[in-house]
């Protein structure tokens, strides 16, 4: 008999090809229209939500125009159960590119030179194949201080 692979091994295998080409250091916005659904939704503390294929492939273009070496990876064994896939990730990049006023906390001017490196927990819902949900609890205190959008006392 086969050894066939569980729902949570193929869950994986789709967040592993979406972590790597969407939020690793070359970005391939194709795998939006390949293995997210078509209402998708997107949502972290640092962004306003975003749903469905073409605001996500907006999102993603403007971040990494503002941030041209954005790069993020995974930290830990990625964690499955039914339709949900978690993993645990760190990352971040340079703002030496345009202004960008995504963050809820904020502008940036063209090109700071701010760095921000910031780390975080996400879970993907995956069904049949394609990403329906991508929820994600990021360090975006962190994140804001680096760039200057928060001030510490």
């Amino acid at each position: 008999m086969e050894n066939q692979k569980t729902k949570e091994e193929l869950n994986k295998e789709v967040v592993v090809r979406w972590f790597t080409h969407f939020w690793g250091e070359t970005v391939d916005l194709s795998i939006i229209d390949e293995i997210a659904a078509p209402n998708m939704l997107l949502k972290y503390s640092l962004h306003e939500p975003r749903k469905g294929g073409e605001d996500i492939k907006a999102f993603m273009t403007d971040f990494r125009a503002a941030f041209p070496d954005l790069n993020f990876w995974g930290t830990a064994d990625l964690i499955a159960e039914g339709d949900y896939v978690v993993g645990q990730w760190e990352g971040g990049g340079t703002h030496t590119g345009i202004a960008f006023g995504d963050f809820l906390a904020g502008s940036l001017p063209e090109a700071t030179g701010r760095k921000m490196h910031f780390t975080g927990t996400t879970v993907l819902k995956v069904i049949d194949g394609k990403i329906v949900e991508e929820i994600g609890l990021d360090d975006g205190v962190t994140a804001l201080t680096q760039l200057g959008l928060i001030k510490t006392v």
